[in-house]
């Protein structure tokens, strides 16, 4: 099982980033799909998730309008699209794969270094 990301880089404020999650071993329609992110000196947090039934998205409230997860099943891909960025979003940024039930599951990759400076 393999997780990837890619995408990140140093960008400006009010830039846009497009990143993606490549995953093998595992396939993404069965799994509820997230990406999380780590700042320096802070916790972990979750910025948004495309569940595997129904396809519902939540995302946190601090990206709320400028960013959208989606998948390319076909791909076994999941992206993370960020819009009008900000400072603050300066964060390694995490691709996680679940599934729950009588076994859980629980992927990670190993992150994407996403860095927003003027």
């Amino acid at each position: 099982v393999q997780v990837v990301e890619s995408g990140g880089g140093l960008v400006q404020p009010g830039e846009s980033l497009r990143l993606s999650c490549a995953a093998s071993g595992f396939r993404v329609l069965n799994y509820d799909m997230s990406w999380y992110r780590q700042a320096p000196g802070k916790e972990r947090e979750l910025v948004a998730s495309s569940k595997s039934e129904g396809g519902s998205t939540t995302y946190a409230d601090s990206v709320k309008g400028r960013f959208t997860i989606s998948r390319d099943n076909a791909k076994n891909t999941v992206f993370l699209q960020m819009n009008h960025l900000k400072p603050e979003d300066t964060a390694k940024y995490y691709c996680n794969g679940k599934r729950q039930g009588f076994i859980r599951y629980d992927y990670w990759g190993k992150g994407t270094q996403v860095s927003v400076s003027s």
